[in-house]
């Protein structure tokens, strides 16, 4: 198990008014005339990259948002296996909680900061801030949506629409507005494998068919170019 008591040794020295993802973190709903009471709740911690944050399992004493860069959230099977079940990135909550454990695994994908809050600080700002509460309730809509995606894309999918509908929400997680007609992937091919329920020679051979045949572009493994994105929305629903 990893001791997350160790996870948060250092106090914030970042400014909550001037965090460039306060805007899609948890901490949105705080009004600026209670950021100094924000502020003194959190503190900063770094991660390197394939560095757990915590296991399935472990004692939830923080909770987190996500300052930069991404996460991947696991399960591990009673034989070994990983089934990656997300991929946070900043703005992101991490740290679901069930009867005082964390619900998952939490691996850095890349370098991570994370902006961490005891828990009992998070219950003193659900009881005392309203707006702190709903947004906490919205984003966990949010993790809700994107399970039941998941769900979706490991039972009735082909392993071609399974990426490409990873790769189209993926695309719209990371710009919202629609306009960016490509996505990064910092996560490994076995990372995808792991959570579409494939191996990792089928999205290895999958993502070159897809470039063959131009629905995608890959300057490199891990920044892909949608040319066409109507093309791409069609080929992630063909029957």
């Amino acid at each position: 198990m990893t001791d997350t008591s160790n996870a948060v040794p250092k106090p914030s020295h970042h400014r909550c008014e001037t965090c460039d993802v306060r805007h899609r973190a948890i901490c949105a709903a705080v009004d600026a005339e209670h950021n100094d009471r924000l502020e003194a709740l959190v503190s900063h911690h770094d991660y390197a990259p394939g560095q757990v944050i915590f296991e399935e399992g472990d004692p939830a004493e923080y909770v987190f948002n996500i300052s930069q860069g991404e996460v991947r959230l696991y399960k591990l099977l009673p034989d070994g296996r990983r089934q990656v079940t997300g991929f946070l990135i900043p703005g992101d909550f991490l740290g679901l909680i069930t009867d005082g454990a964390y619900a998952y695994g939490a691996e850095a994908i890349g370098p991570v900061e994370l902006c961490c809050m005891r828990l009992s600080g998070l219950e003193r700002l659900l009881s005392d801030m309203p707006p702190v509460r709903e947004r906490l309730l919205d984003m966990s809509r949010d993790e809700l949506a994107a399970a039941q995606e998941q769900m979706l894309l490991l039972g009735r999918k082909s392993a071609r629409e399974k990426i490409l509908s990873f790769l189209l929400y993926r695309q719209r997680h990371l710009d919202p507005t629609g306009r960016d007609a490509s996505v990064d992937l910092p996560m490994s091919r076995t990372d995808i494998a792991d959570y579409l329920g494939l191996t990792i020679e089928t999205v290895s051979r999958t993502f070159t068919a897809l470039r063959d045949e131009g629905l995608i572009e890959l300057p490199n493994p891990h920044h892909v170019i949608f040319p066409d994105m109507d093309a791409v929305r069609d080929a992630a629903e063909a029957a």
